[in-house]
């Protein structure tokens, strides 16, 4: 039963966290820049450790609040992804030197967690996969959801980790300035449709 609940966890887990989004995105760049890898697929995981926990053991209570919780996370979410998506835009359009050269000049640790940690906290969608549906899914098993809970937070570290160092094999087709560029654009892109739909659904 132990190993059921755990997979089950695991599985439910993976299957939310596989969508494109701009926490996956920014982890995927990380990755291919080869810029802070580590730092940024834990402080990833445990924020998602750190959520599942919250959803698992408190899922109830914090229902509770979600009337005015809920619209002020997706505002505040909506007006962080706008900015980041102009940034990346800034960055696609900017001189083929600096993408050719390597990766342009890096950001330092602190900025850089900085920015993953406001692109998982201020994303609702975190808080609906982690808190809302995995909390929610865990009910279903009376007496083992922290058994649930342990597989969930078991794929968030696995994604992660695979996605920021498995960018590496993708390196050689982004040598070409055409390739960061549309990445870059691409993840703009990205951001401000998550952003769209935050702001409408608010």
């Amino acid at each position: 039963m132990n190993v059921t609940v755990y997979l089950t966890g695991l599985g439910v887990s993976l299957s939310l966290i596989l969508a494109i989004g701009a926490q996956n995105a920014f982890v995927l760049r990380q990755g291919l820049r080869n810029e802070h890898v580590f730092a940024v697929c834990l402080a990833c995981a445990l924020s998602d450790g750190v959520l599942i926990a919250l959803g698992v053991s408190s899922f109830r209570q914090i229902s509770a609040f979600s009337p005015w919780i809920d619209p002020m996370m997706r505002y505040a979410g909506a007006a962080f992804l706008f900015w980041y998506g102009a940034k990346s835009l800034h960055a696609a359009l900017r001189s083929n030197e600096a993408l050719v050269t390597g990766y342009g000049r890096a950001a330092g640790l602190r900025q850089t967690l900085i920015t993953c940690l406001a692109l998982t906290w201020l994303n609702p969608h975190v808080y609906l996969d982690t808190v809302v549906l995995v909390g929610t899914i865990s009910t279903q098993f009376p007496g083992f959801e922290p058994v649930f809970g342990a597989g969930a937070v078991t794929a968030s570290f696995l994604f992660f980790f695979a996605l920021g160092y498995g960018a590496r094999w993708l390196r050689p087709f982004f040598a070409r300035p055409s390739a960061w560029r549309a990445l870059e654009a691409a993840i703009a892109a990205t951001m401000w449709m998550i952003a769209a739909r935050l702001a409408l659904s608010a």
